[in-house]
C-alpha cells in the first residue's frame, strides 16, 4: 500500500487560485492588490533576512549562499527577486497551474528557479531544510494552521527565520478585505477570501509558538487610499499583517 501523506491543503481554496493562474504576471489583472503590495512585502522580508544573517542588502547578490523556500509561491512574485539577490530559491504551491505560468515567467527573465507542485508536509516529510521560509498569505487558506506552521518549522535550519503575513480578523479586516477588495474595489473575485479563517497577531504568535518557533517582530501592511500606496507600520495591524520568527538553533 502507498504511503499516504498528511496535508492542510484546502482544495476549494486551491481551486480558486488555480482559475487565476494565468494572470499572475499582469499588473491590472486580478492580482493587482498583490502588485501594489508586493514594494512593502519584498522591503519587509529583504530587511529581516539581511539582519537574521548579517548581510548587506546594497552589496552584489547578498543572499548568496542561503536556501529560501517560499512556499504558496504562485506565479513567483517575490521567488524572482530573491534569485537576482543570490539566494537559492525553491517556489512550491498546492495549485498545480501556477507552476508552469512560474517556471514561463523566470525562464524569460533568465532566473533559476526550482518551481514544484507539491505542499509544505510532503517536503518536510522528505527533509528538506532551509535557511528561511517565506509564507505569505497561505495560512488563512490552509485547513489545519497548527499543522501547516508545524510543517513550516521542520522545513527550516536550526537559526532559520520564518516569516509569515496574514489578515486580521475584526470588523475592519471584513470591511477592507471582503467588501472593499472583493465587492466595491472588485481587486480580487468574490469569495477569494473567508473572514472567519483570518487569524488575529495574537493568535498566530500562539500558533507560530506551539509549533516551535520563536517570533521576534511583526508589523502592519496599511493601505493608504489617498496616496494608492501602501506602507509598513510598527503599529497598525489592524488589517494585513506580517510576522518573523526564528527556529531556536
Amino acid at each position: 500500500m502507498g504511503k499516504v501523506m498528511v496535508t492542510t491543503v484546502d482544495a476549494s481554496e486551491v481551486a480558486k487560485f488555480e482559475a487565476m493562474s494565468a494572470e499572475w504576471w499582469d499588473p491590472h489583472g486580478k492580482f493587482k492588490p498583490l502588485h501594489m503590495m508586493n514594494p512593502v512585502r519584498l522591503d519587509y522580508i529583504t530587511t529581516q533576512i539581511a539582519g537574521e544573517f548579517d548581510r548587506d542588502v546594497t552589496a552584489n547578490h547578498p543572499f548568496d549562499g542561503l536556501r529560501i523556500l517560499d512556499i504558496g509561491c504562485g506565479g513567483g512574485l517575490l521567488c524572482e527577486p530573491m534569485a537576482r539577490l543570490g539566494a537559492t530559491v525553491i517556489g512550491v504551491d498546492a495549485a498545480g497551474g501556477n507552476i508552469p505560468v512560474a517556471q514561463t515567467h523566470a525562464r524569460q527573465s533568465g532566473l533559476d528557479i526550482d518551481y514544484r507542485h507539491t505542499t509544505a508536509e510532503d517536503m518536510a516529510a522528505a527533509g528538506e531544510q532551509f535557511d528561511v521560509v517565506i509564507n505569505m498569505e497561505v495560512v488563512e487558506h490552509v485547513a489545519d494552521p497548527q499543522a501547516y506552521l508545524t510543517a513550516c518549522q521542520q522545513l527550516l535550519k536550526p537559526g532559520g527565520l520564518h516569516l509569515c503575513s496574514t489578515i486580521n480578523r475584526n470588523p475592519k479586516s471584513f470591511a477592507v478585505a471582503i467588501v472593499g477588495a472583493e465587492y466595491v474595489m472588485r481587486w480580487l473575485p468574490k469569495g477569494t477570501h473567508e473572514w472567519q479563517k483570518f487569524i488575529t497577531p495574537d493568535e498566530l504568535y500562539d500558533l507560530i509558538s506551539k509549533a516551535g518557533l520563536t517570533p521576534v517582530d511583526r508589523k502592519g501592511y496599511v493601505f493608504n487610499p489617498v496616496t494608492w500606496r501602501w506602507s509598513i507600520s510598527d503599529r497598525d495591524l489592524s488589517v494585513n499583517y506580517v510576522t518573523a520568527a526564528i527556529k531556536p538553533a
